[in-house]
């Protein structure tokens, strides 16, 4: 969602189209030309086709954060240990924030230095570069593509993980109930059916009811999932506080892979049709992220005391498919996370379209749409059924992608706008986004060996494949 998303508006001021050879010591600037950064607010300037509801965008921002990744936690838990887990789910989930925080702040601010009404993910970024010290403004571009590929990277791989965890959760249902020993790859087939519609819609605004429905869902199946966790005693004694140093990283990126959104921020905040309402207490990002992190570390805390070593990569895997309401959940999380493929699928793909619209005839557009979203899709259940195990699959892709994307860059951006002379006293801005940046690249080169040496293992180890 970057300027194309906006309509042009007469009403924004310009900056003067002077050159430095106009300038002399008796040059008068009209103060009608002269207006502060102050002056300017983007967001009355916004004219947004189809607006968003604070509510609505609330739906959204909640929804790309509880999806696979929270069912998860348990095993999350399982890496990190009981008391480690839960501090840690704590200081990760506000990091989280606090880089959305300063991603959507600085976002505002170059959109009043530049006089913009808005700015999508990547155009913040190349903005930034734009206006930020001289010797960094020729990677303007390069830091506009490299947003622009990562995120359309990220979402198509969580995408991957949302097709695995849909076709396991009716494998597991399915060949219960009927006896079938189908494996799993043939349910990722049957899934790709509803995905493939469900990832033509292509307004955000259209996908509010499918968020809205499948947030109902995962509430229901939480409330089941925290039954069967709570309806006998729980034994703590057995569970370690601390794990091990080395399954930490296994840890680190699948919390980060459950709580980041990051990609899914800006177009919300930018189709708001009341914007000043993201940031703020409480404000949007902050009902989000608070409520997000009180269900992370429930789930995760109590699933892993319930099912301990045995903890799956959804908790709702660990439920007796003997009852009929654990059955019903197994389901209804399925149904959630179909539902919310769309918005999923949303976010690369209009990066994507907005890159290769302009070379294609607007009466072949529509066409085009259909062919190239099919064929991604059916790209991604093709990596889907290479490796069709959610655990190690949702640590690489939270190691790689929503550590860098999440963490990394929000931080880099931030620096690049305050530098030299904004960073606080101390700079204290400047080295609290370098600890936080090497944490971001710590858990991308650890949890990316991890999980590879997993997903190894499952070809090399014949006891390792799905069935």
């Amino acid at each position: 969602m970057g300027e194309k998303k906006v309509k042009d508006d007469p009403s924004a001021p310009s900056a003067p189209g002077y050159s430095v050879g106009d300038f002399n010591s008796t040059t008068k600037l009209a103060e009608s030309q002269i207006i502060s950064d102050a002056e300017y607010n983007p967001f009355e300037h916004r004219q947004i086709d189809k607006p968003n509801s604070t509510t609505g965008s609330l739906i959204h921002l909640l929804k790309s954060s509880l999806g696979t990744g929270i069912l998860a936690m348990p095993v999350a838990f399982k890496n990190a240990g009981l008391l480690f887990g839960a501090i840690g789910t704590v200081i990760i989930g506000l990091i989280c924030t606090h880089c959305v925080h300063i991603l959507v702040k600085t976002s505002h601010m170059i959109c009043q230095r530049t006089r913009i009404p808005v700015l999508g993910f990547a155009e913040t970024a190349e903005r930034v570069f734009q206006y930020g010290p001289a010797k960094l403004r020729p990677l303007a571009g390069f830091s506009k593509a490299f947003v622009d590929y990562a995120l359309m990277a990220t979402y198509f791989s969580a995408g991957c993980v949302y097709i695995v965890f849909i076709a396991t959760s009716f494998h597991d249902v399915i060949n219960h109930e009927t006896g079938n020993d189908w494996s799993v790859r043939i349910y990722i087939l049957l899934t790709m059916i509803p995905i493939l519609l469900i990832g033509q819609i292509r307004e955000l605004k259209y996908l509010v009811p499918f968020s809205a429905l499948a947030n109902l869902f995962i509430v229901v199946t939480f409330g089941i999932t925290l039954y069967y966790i709570f309806k006998d005693p729980l034994e703590f004694d057995d569970k370690p506080m601390f794990s091990s140093f080395g399954t930490l990283p296994l840890f680190f990126s699948t919390v980060i892979f459950a709580m980041e959104g990051i990609g899914v921020v800006m177009p919300v905040e930018n189709s708001m049709s009341k914007p000043q309402h993201f940031l703020g207490c409480p404000g949007v990002l902050n009902t989000a992220m608070g409520t997000v992190i009180v269900l992370y570390a429930v789930i995760g805390f109590f699933g892993y005391v319930r099912f301990g070593d045995e903890s799956k990569g959804s908790v709702t895997l660990n439920l007796p498919l003997e009852d009929s309401l654990a059955v019903a959940a197994q389901i209804l999380i399925a149904l959630a996370i179909l539902f919310t493929f769309g918005l999923q699928f949303y976010v690369p793909m209009d990066i994507l379209w907005r890159k290769i619209q302009d070379k294609i005839p607007k009466n072949k557009h529509m066409i085009s749409q259909i062919a190239l979203r099919s064929g991604i899709m059916i790209i991604m259940g093709g990596v889907g059924l290479a490796v069709p195990e959610l655990e190690p699959f949702i640590g690489l892709v939270g190691a790689v992608f929503f550590s860098s994307l999440g963490l990394f860059v929000p931080c880099v951006v931030e620096t690049v706008f305050l530098w030299p002379n904004e960073l606080g006293k101390f700079r204290w801005v400047l080295i609290k986004n370098v600890i936080f940046g090497a944490f971001s690249i710590f858990a991308l080169v650890a949890g990316a060996y991890v999980s590879i040496k997993d997903i190894v293992a499952l070809y090399t180890d014949d006891e390792g494949h799905t069935e």
